[in-house]
């Protein structure tokens, strides 16, 4: 099985302003260089970059971005990175003098980890990069998140002809890709995440809307949900949701702060929750790709990401 791995050093550009320049209440920020610094050395000490593919990330262009985000939010975007250097969208997202161009060029590597499965070249894929992209709208930036990469990617593959789903696994609602993708029939995204949290959307009656009627799904599930509890929802509803669907892909948005270790996320999944997942979704569509959103526990981060790739290496189609 050929798997595709991207990550790159460039993502530890973001990285947040300095304590005197952090909003009150804001100590260390959870989303760090760290993270990947993390899921790296425990893929080197797994050997998996040796058993992967590589894929190099190289930034997306303006026109792949602008498939879901504004001209004028990502004019908005460099102009104030460029001009501020170092400061905060909003209480809870920094942004760096490197914080574009990393941004950028993880939506690149996902799309690029996408297109590859899409085309053929590889069978799967992961693209480890930050900073996330779920919570990213349209014209703004958001919880994080600068660019919604699984957005673009996706964006791109349905611009190939392709019909893709997106599953969010994530603890937090991705409200950002609900957004872009809410009124596309062609789009299906399906989101399980911990209620109440973050970013307070997500309600089990937002379904879609026009063209995009029934092409979101959400299930919210309540604070302390152990691995069984949500390994039984996910069979009852969001398999069926996404072999009904019958995409031609499958992406994931694959945060991994729903488990139990996690000092943002309130679920009580465990390491082998993310094997299953992975395991039940290739057997729908075996072309799959996943990209990191959250996970801030570093070993569980870590342990995490590096079962899934071995999974995909080692589950047939």
């Amino acid at each position: 099985m050929k798997v595709g791995l991207s990550i790159d050093a460039r993502y530890a550009a973001h990285v947040a302003p300095p304590k005197a320049d952090r909003p009150p209440g804001v100590a260390g920020h959870p989303e760090h260089p760290g993270r990947v610094t993390a899921i790296k050395q425990e893929l080197v000490a797994r050997d998996l970059f040796a058993r992967t593919s590589a894929i190099p990330a190289r930034p997306a262009t303006r026109p792949e971005l602008e498939r879901v985000h504004t001209a004028a939010y990502l004019d908005e975007l460099a102009t104030v990175i460029a001009e501020q250097h170092t400061g905060w969208f909003d209480a809870d997202t920094y942004f760096a003098e490197g914080s574009y161009d990393a941004a950028v060029l993880a939506a690149g590597a996902t799309l690029d980890c996408v297109m590859a499965v899409v085309e053929g070249r590889v069978d799967r894929a992961f693209s480890i990069v930050r900073p996330p992209g779920h919570h990213a709208l349209p014209d703004s930036a958001m919880g994080f998140c600068l660019v919604n990469n699984v957005a673009v990617a996706a964006a791109a593959a349905r611009a190939a002809g392709q019909r893709v789903a997106i599953f969010d696994w994530d603890v937090h609602h991705g409200n950002g890709t609900e957004a872009i993708f809410y009124e596309d029939g062609d789009v299906l995204y399906v989101s399980m995440h911990e209620w109440p949290q973050f970013p307070g959307t997500g309600a089990r009656i937002d379904v879609g809307r026009g063209a995009g009627m029934g092409a979101t799904l959400n299930v919210p599930v309540p604070s302390g949900t152990t691995s069984d509890e949500y390994l039984e929802q996910f069979r009852a509803a969001v398999l069926p949701a996404i072999f009904n669907f019958a995409p031609d892909l499958i992406l994931v948005s694959a945060g991994f702060d729903a488990h139990r270790d996690d000092p943002l996320g309130g679920l009580a999944l465990d390491d082998d929750t993310y094997r299953t997942l992975t395991v039940e979704l290739l057997a729908v569509q075996p072309k799959l790709a996943l990209v990191l959103e959250g996970g801030y526990s570093l070993p569980a981060l870590a342990r995490s990401v590096a079962l899934v790739i071995e999974t995909l290496l080692s589950t047939p189609s």
